[in-house]
């Protein structure tokens, strides 16, 4: 048993000579008669003899290298047609078959199409030209094969000149599926879209993105490397070295590319998964040169030889690494197993393939596995026929057994049935044991509608000609010291996934993530990539998010923005936060102590009132204008409190909109009462006539107030209507959004506070006018006061409140309405309630009246002296006031003479003894 199994392998890879071809029927490799023949197409041989000759003749050579997977492919029509003749699929109708040899070279495979385009029953093989071959009937109805898309493709060209189907059982090129090119090309496997699709699929699941590839330069290696090439592309992989070996072993610079190849593998350190679409002559050689430099990667294998088992058993493949790759689905082939069984009773006269076969088991059988390929290759023709005559027939029952690849075995039987349901399809209403029953071209139009089960499952072929089965994920693993194929999982073309049959399985796919084969190391969350000066973007540098940018997954090409009005992020973020809302709520230290002194202030003001209340009739009371003006005045400075309550917590509208009017309205009524004050203070203690009257007009204390009060209202009445505040997010502070109130508009709130300054400008005037009132009558001088604390506030006020920003903006003009709001409120009241809680011996009638009469007194003298003073201000030189008043006093009608040089004699009035006491009541009543 351990004999045979070595011995497989090298029978795969021999170079041993086919016998000379030296005439047509020398040419078939397998035939049998039938009623309806098909022809089959297979690489039995790894390649074609070059001739040593010059000049270089059109001669068929010989093949070398017995290929024992392709030979079992030929078994497996073999087998096929058989178990249909045996069969009642057909009704009695046999199928016969023409196998040859293609020796993977397109020459001898178009020499062998030539054969099957040859007229039936045409004894010399002659090949008719006409323009319409409709009713043709050429040697074979259709053809199986080829194993090598290349083949296929220049078959498929000639063999659609009489539109004869053709089934390929292992050609997947992609460009094989275009039915305006090859209208007769059919095939039992998917195309190679799929497959290179899944392979990007698994190196993508993998995490790898940093690969090379290796194919034959053919059309089918080529074909398979470009449609890889879109595959990987539209999953985010690169691919780092590209090598292209020879499609011909006898090609001079085969070893050189095969050196090279492996040279670029070693360089590039960072490429540990390499993707070979190779046939398997060409990946012998080169894991044989890889073993030699202890080469270790991860290898994906095609189809072509992902399940070679020839391969597997090569000495030492375990250095390699791990071998993945994709095979054709297997299904059950116990019924050829049993064919092989009974192979070696079959006769060899019309099978040269097998005829080989027994005639390499027979002179190889001696050596150990490690002589076996050497044994092949150096076998010439004579020695071959030599050393049969001299050994006995050897066979081994499990030889082939062992090499069997089921996945070409299933997909060539699935080849034969269907073009023998096809023919079943043409046979109804014929007689097709006549061969011209029907043309290929007909039985071309049913096989496009053909159904075949297998395994249970209806399969058909697609408008472009494949079939959609699924593929086997095979691993390549270590048991009991040797490398056996195992089914890791099954990939499903239509859905593009991998179905896993168990856990453990499911875990060997995803032990094959722990090997990195990147350009870059991974960028983590909170990373993006930047692109290097390589032209491949998977060579890349690792940077941060920028501020307010993120990144939730590795290897990003870009950083997600955050929607910077609601959240931010800081460098190297991996996701966004919401950014926290600030105002100025009540549980902030800074408003409680704001509030704390607007309470105070409440407190006050009731505190004035219950004083006023309790002293209503005091002359310090109605002095102040009464108790309804003091309760104006007080319930005013209560609003302006009160509206601080609206710059604090979360802003609404409502909020927004009241807490300016509400302060501006207030202020402005608190003003307007304090001006009437001003005004009546003025009229009562000014003896200048002019100034009386004009202040005998202004002085209309109910309409002054409602006027100046009603113009803020209707200030603020447009405001609201035009341009009303708002509540408004600021996100100037990166972290926080700010809600505050939106003015609405800065030119109504500037008017609104200008107006007020007006007023207040205007009462300072008159206050200050009034300032050197009696010496406990000092209202005027605190008005005075108040106004300066008023303006200083806000002065200061502006240039604070356009440079501050965040939730403390609300609070600085809370300050400002606080400070002026105390400064007027303490410098009206607070020296009153002094003089009625400390000078209440002030605060009587007749205190009162000494106080305005000693204060009129001296004002009606001071007019006098004024007057003079003024008259002799206009001399232009000193005047000497002469004393002839003491002296020389002419006390007629109470006359006083004043005489001035240079001027004439001006009279002054004297002012009567009780005149002064007159005023004193008079200034007292109109107070």
């Amino acid at each position: 048993m351990a004999f045979v199994t070595f011995l497989i392998p090298c029978f795969v890879i021999g170079t041993d000579i086919a016998f000379s071809c030296q005439n047509t029927d020398d040419f078939v490799g397998a035939s049998s008669p039938g009623d309806i023949v098909i022809g089959g197409l297979f690489a039995v041989h790894s390649e074609m003899l070059r001739p040593e000759e010059y000049p270089i003749k059109p001669v068929i050579q010989n093949c070398a290298g017995f290929e024992i997977q392709i030979f079992l492919q030929t078994l497996a029509m073999i087998h096929a047609i058989e178990t249909i003749n045996n069969s009642t699929l057909l009704s009695g109708v046999t199928l016969g078959y023409e196998i040859y040899d293609t020796c993977a070279e397109v020459t001898k495979a178009m020499a062998s199409a030539l054969r099957f385009l040859s007229k039936f029953n045409s004894s010399e093989d002659v090949v008719e030209f006409r323009c319409n071959y409709s009713d043709y009937i050429p040697r074979i109805k259709a053809v199986v094969g080829a194993s090598y898309s290349e083949v296929s493709m220049a078959v498929s060209r000639l063999l659609a000149l009489q539109l004869i189907p053709q089934v390929s059982p292992a050609s997947s090129a992609e460009i094989l599926s275009d039915k305006i090119r090859f209208p007769s090309f059919f095939r039992t496997i998917p195309s190679d879209f799929h497959q290179t699709r899944a392979m990007a699929h698994l190196i993508c699941e993998s995490g790898w993105n940093w690969i090379g590839v290796i194919a034959t330069d053919d059309d089918n290696g080529r074909f398979a490397l470009e449609s890889f090439g879109v595959q990987a592309m539209a999953n985010n992989v690169c691919i780092a070295f590209k090598e292209m070996l020879p499609a011909y072993l006898s090609d001079n610079t085969f070893h050189t590319k095969v050196d090279r190849a492996i040279e670029k593998i070693v360089k590039e350190t960072r490429v540990n998964v390499i993707v070979v679409f190779m046939r398997q002559f060409h990946v012998l050689k080169l894991f044989k040169k890889a073993i030699e430099r202890n080469v270790n990667k991860i290898w994906i294998a095609s189809d072509n030889w992902a399940a070679a088992v020839k391969i597997s058993t090569i000495p030492n493949i375990r250095q390699l690494g791990t071998i993945v790759g994709f095979g054709f689905k297997s299904g059950d082939i116990s019924t050829f197993q049993d064919f092989l069984t009974k192979l070696n009773e079959k006769p060899t006269d019309n099978n040269k393939f097998l005829h080989e076969y027994i005639m390499l088991l027979s002179v190889c059988a001696h050596l150990e596995y490690h002589d076996f390929q050497m044994c092949i290759a150096n076998q010439s023709q004579d020695d071959l026929l030599q050393n049969v005559e001299n050994n006995h027939r050897i066979w081994r029952d499990d030889f082939l057994n062992t090499n069997i690849e089921p996945g070409f075995i299933r997909n060539t039987i699935l080849a034969v049935y269907a073009i023998a349901h096809a023919i079943k399809g043409q046979c109804k209403d014929r007689n097709c044991k006549d061969p011209s029953a029907f043309t290929p071209w007909e039985l071309l139009e049913e096989l496009k509608k053909v159904t075949v089960i297998d395994d249970g499952k209806e399969i058909k072929f697609d408008p472009n000609g494949d079939m959609s089965t699924s593929y086997d994920l095979l691993l390549w693993k270590e048991i009991d010291g040797h490398v056996e194929i195992t089914t890791m999982a099954e990939y499903d073309p239509e859905k593009g996934d991998f179905i896993f049959e168990d856990e453990e399985k499911k875990k060997e796919f995803l032990d094959l993530k722990k090997v990195q084969s990147t350009c870059s190391q991974h960028c983590r969350p909170g990373q993006m990539k930047k692109v290097t000066e390589s032209p491949h973007t998977c060579c890349y540098e690792c940077v941060h998010c920028p501020e307010n940018h993120y990144s939730n997954q590795t290897d990003m090409d870009y950083c997600y923005r955050c929607n910077n009005k609601t959240y931010w992020a800081p460098i190297n973020s991996t996701t966004c936060y919401r950014k926290t809302i600030h105002f100025l709520a009540w549980t902030d230290w800074f408003a409680i102590f704001l509030l704390l002194l607007s309470a105070f202030g409440v407190v006050l003001i009731l505190l004035i009132s219950v004083i006023f209340t309790k002293n209503l009739n005091t002359p310090v009371v109605k002095a102040s204008g009464g108790l309804t003006v003091c309760y104006i005045i007080l319930f005013s400075h209560f609003l302006i409190f009160l509206s601080t309550i609206f710059f604090i917590d979360e802003p609404t509208e409502f909020k927004c909109k009241t807490r300016q009017a509400l302060f501006g309205i207030s202020f402005a009524l608190c003003i307007s009462c304090i001006l009437i004050k001003s005004l009546k203070i003025l009229l009562a203690f000014s003896f200048d006539p002019k100034l009386q009257n004009f202040l005998k007009c202004v002085y209309k204390p109910v309409p002054t107030v409602v006027t100046c009060t009603g113009i803020q209202v209707i200030i603020c009445t447009f405001w609201l209507i035009f341009r009303t505040p708002f509540v408004k997010q600021n996100f100037s502070i990166p972290r926080a959004i700010i809600l505050e109130c939106n003015e609405g508009s800065i030119v109504a709130f500037g008017i609104m506070l200008g107006y007020i300054a007006a007023l207040a400008f205007i009462c300072f005037i008159f206050a200050f006018k009034g300032r050197k009132l009696p010496e406990n009558y000092n209202e005027a001088k605190f008005i005075t006061f108040g106004m300066l604390i008023y303006f200083i506030a806000w002065i200061v006020f502006i240039p604070v409140y356009a440079t501050t920003f965040g939730k403390y903006l609300p609070a600085v003009e809370i300050i400002v309405v606080l400070i002026s709001n105390y400064g007027i409120l303490c410098c009206t009241f607070l020296p009153k309630c002094y003089i009625i809680i400390y000078k209440q011996e002030t605060n009587t009638k007749s205190a009162f009246l000494k106080m305005i009469y000693t204060y009129s007194s001296k004002s009606a003298g001071s007019v006098a002296v004024s007057q003079i003073s003024l008259d002799s201000k206009s001399s232009s030189s000193r005047a000497t006031v002469s004393d002839s008043c003491k002296s020389e006093k002419n006390s007629v009608n109470g006359n006083c003479h004043f005489q001035v040089p240079g001027q004439r004699l001006i009279k002054g009035k004297v002012l009567p003894k009780n005149t002064a006491r007159t005023m004193a009541r008079k200034r007292l009543s109109s107070i």
